[in-house]
């Protein structure tokens, strides 16, 4: 079973940047396709398959956001730039043993805590 803990929350401007993490422990993150979702509805945000070879987008966050992975630190990350006010909410990384950064929540076993990120206007 992996372990799953996000940081890099906090509050930017709009406009603004914030890098968000993902670490893992417990199991090799490279056994598992990761993404990232946001808010209590789990709004899929960006996911990444284990390889770290393709990539999915929300589509509120395409050209603005990018995830990357580095397995040997067995960790995935968000670059998040160009913030808008409606990206505030809770991030929440999940790890799935399935696909490869799907965009169901219902599809991932393993989730993390979450990081709050609030944008100002």
């Amino acid at each position: 079973q992996v372990q799953l803990v996000e940081s890099g929350g906090g509050l930017v401007q709009a406009g603004g940047s914030l890098r968000l993490s993902c670490a893992a422990s417990g199991r090799p993150l490279s056994s598992y396709s990761v993404s990232w979702f946001q808010g209590k509805e789990r709004e899929f945000v960006a996911g990444i398959s284990r390889s770290g070879g393709r990539t999915n987008y929300g589509h509120s966050v395409k050209g603005r956001f990018t995830i990357s992975r580095d397995n040997a630190k067995n960790t995935v990350y968000l670059q998040m730039n160009s913030l808008k006010p409606e990206d505030t909410a809770a991030y929440y990384c999940a790890a799935t043993t399935w696909g490869a950064g799907d965009s169901t929540p219902g599809n991932y076993q393993y989730w993390g805590q979450g990081t709050q990120v609030t944008v100002s206007s």
